[in-house]
């Protein structure tokens, strides 16, 4: 198939998109690509995934089972048999891209992706990859793969960048939110731009895949350095006796040249703490600097230090050590109003108090509470059972906690998300970062 009839099918013609990856990205990418009426194959390599998803039970937050047993009912299928996605017209990479041991990244889901692509790819096809990397993955990792499947760039198969843009949590759906796209090459970025077309309501192309992997670092950088910098004049609104969260509101009411950020006990999930040091281990490759995120990442990554000199401040001013001290940490989760708890500061300032001796215990109404106990919390159901707690420490501040119990049920509490000012509760037994 040539371009121009691959472009004529992708805007016309009902097609089948396949999903390498069915996680957090790929899974509401599929049902997005179900929403707009095209057929859907979404492999993955966990079995009891596929087989979850086959019955209609989804694992994703943001994916309810109705809407999975929708897309079902049109036709979509789910195969932990990767020769399924031959059938695909257009093939978009989900798969996770962490970070490895010494915080840097780890390509063996990317790399397992493209020798996927290498062994299944035919002509006819766009292949698209999402996951967020270093500029220079995909033309590093699928233009081989596809050479390796015999297929020739721009004649047989057609290959993008679209970084993914997932926010759990909000009210933005996938086909609502505005979609980068591009391609390894002109001709490329074309088919891809018609491919997502059909998926999502505004597409916005650049000139080079290069370039959409080097937006989506620069989307999370840009929140890690500004998330640093609240954190850093948090600590020193402290010093100077002054309410950061009153400052942060004030600044935000000029109406250009700011955007308002919040301190909180450090940054989690999936993003903020991965993407900017894909691009300062790829910057150190090429021996450029990146002052800005090493100094955001330093600032980060000892905010939950600073959480827990503030704890021990509190405790001590209340005549109590730390060691020995009934803590309990409110929101596990790494942002408010979801169960995801990936990289969560949470869990970091949480680690650092039962080290110094405190009996700590978790409450978080989202975040399933028997994953909880085999990770070796002490968990609290409910706020009926707080009795001898000395200190809770509000980490994420879920819609779902009733905040004033809390207060009048624990002497003290430490709130790290500015959660009681923005109710408008004000019990005097309640400090805030």
């Amino acid at each position: 198939m040539d371009r121009d009839a691959l472009l004529r099918r992708l805007r016309e013609e009902r097609w089948t998109a396949g999903v390498i990856g069915l996680g957090y990205v790929g899974l509401p990418l599929a049902m997005t690509a179900s929403r707009a009426g095209l057929d859907v194959i979404g492999f993955d390599v966990a079995a009891d995934r596929v087989a979850a998803l086959t019955d209609g039970r989804s694992h994703v937050e943001d994916v309810e089972d109705d809407e999975l047993a929708t897309a079902l009912a049109a036709g979509a299928r789910f195969t932990a048999d990767e020769a399924d996605l031959a059938a695909a017209d257009a093939i978009f990479i989900a798969v996770p891209s962490p970070l490895g041991r010494n915080r840097q990244p780890d390509m063996s889901y990317i790399e397992a992706a493209a020798a996927t692509v290498g062994r299944i790819a035919r002509a006819g096809q766009l292949i698209a990859l999402e996951s967020t990397t270093y500029p220079g993955t995909t033309d590093e990792h699928l233009v081989p793969a596809v050479a390796q499947a015999g297929l020739t760039l721009d004649v047989d198969v057609f290959l993008a960048f679209s970084p993914e843009r997932i926010d759990p949590g909000n009210v933005l759906q996938t086909h609502e939110i505005p979609k980068i796209v591009g391609g390894v090459t002109d001709t490329s970025g074309e088919v891809a731009a018609a491919a997502y077309g059909r998926m999502v309501e505004r597409i916005h192309r650049v000139g080079s895949a290069r370039a959409a992997e080097l937006t989506k670092l620069l989307e999370n950088t840009y929140r890690s350095v500004n998330i640093a910098l609240v954190n850093e004049l948090a600590q020193l609104a402290h010093a100077f006796d002054v309410d950061i969260w009153e400052v942060v509101d004030a600044a935000a009411t000029k109406p250009f040249g700011f955007q308002p950020f919040y301190p909180g006990p450090g940054v989690g999930g999936h993003c903020i703490p991965l993407d900017p040091q894909f691009l300062a281990w790829r910057a150190r490759e090429l021996r450029a600097p990146t002052r800005f995120i090493d100094l955001a990442e330093d600032v980060n990554i000892h905010m939950p230090d600073y959480v827990v000199a503030r704890v021990v401040e509190q405790l001590n001013g209340d005549g109590r050590s730390v060691k020995g001290a009934k803590v309990l940490g409110v929101g596990v989760a790494y942002k408010r109003n979801i169960a995801d708890d990936r990289e969560s500061p949470s869990r970091d300032v949480l680690a650092r108090l039962a080290g110094r001796g405190a009996d700590v215990g978790v409450h978080d109404p989202l975040v399933d509470p028997d994953r909880l106990a085999r990770d070796g919390y002490t968990v609290v159901g409910g706020l009926d059972e707080l009795d001898g707690f000395d200190l809770a420490i509000v980490l994420t501040d879920h819609d779902a906690v009733d905040y004033a119990a809390l207060a009048d049920r624990v002497p003290l509490v430490f709130d790290t998300r500015g959660v009681y000012r923005r109710l408008g509760l004000g019990p005097a037994n309640v400090v805030t970062l």
